[in-house]
């Protein structure tokens, strides 16, 4: 028969550590951050609110990151979600071309601009765009929802 010892040392140990390590808990925190990232992650994509007109064009393929030059329906510019005035537009887009002028490839611009807009406006923003030297204009819009752009009445 093996001895376990006296009764009253294995009362007073209590019980051995546990060593396993319990991954229920970090399972849940990881799911609840993944439905978190998952909600907010659309609610980053565009940072001026601009109501796009829709059109059957296909999208572009942009091999480097570009700047985006938004005009809301009041008629303001904005440079990467950075609001700029009219006087200080020309400014901004000479720097924006001078700091790319040693790149092979031109700078990419996006130019999102909202469908209550007059054309005037429209024009004058890539009127500076030209100016500076910029000419690698898109002109942004999102897909018509029938498969036809276009207004019907």
């Amino acid at each position: 028969m093996a001895m376990s010892g006296p009764p009253s040392a294995r009362r007073g140990r209590g019980r051995a550590p546990m060593a396993d390590i319990n991954v229920t808990p970090l399972v849940d925190v990881m799911l609840v951050l993944l439905i978190i990232f998952m909600v907010t992650a659309p609610l980053l994509v565009t940072g001026v609110p601009v109501n796009l007109p829709e059109t059957r064009a296909k999208g572009l393929d942009a091999d480097q990151k570009p700047i985006v030059v938004s005009i809301d329906r009041d008629g303001g510019a904005y440079i990467d979600e950075a609001a700029i005035s009219d006087a200080d537009l020309s400014d901004r887009l000479a720097e924006i071309a001078s700091a790319n002028a040693g790149k092979p490839e031109p700078q990419q611009i996006f130019l999102r601009a909202d469908t209550a807009l007059d054309y005037g406006r429209v024009m004058r923003v890539m009127g500076e765009l030209n100016r500076a030297g910029l000419n690698k204009v898109a002109l942004v819009s999102t897909g018509a929802q029938d498969g036809v752009s276009g207004s019907s009445e």
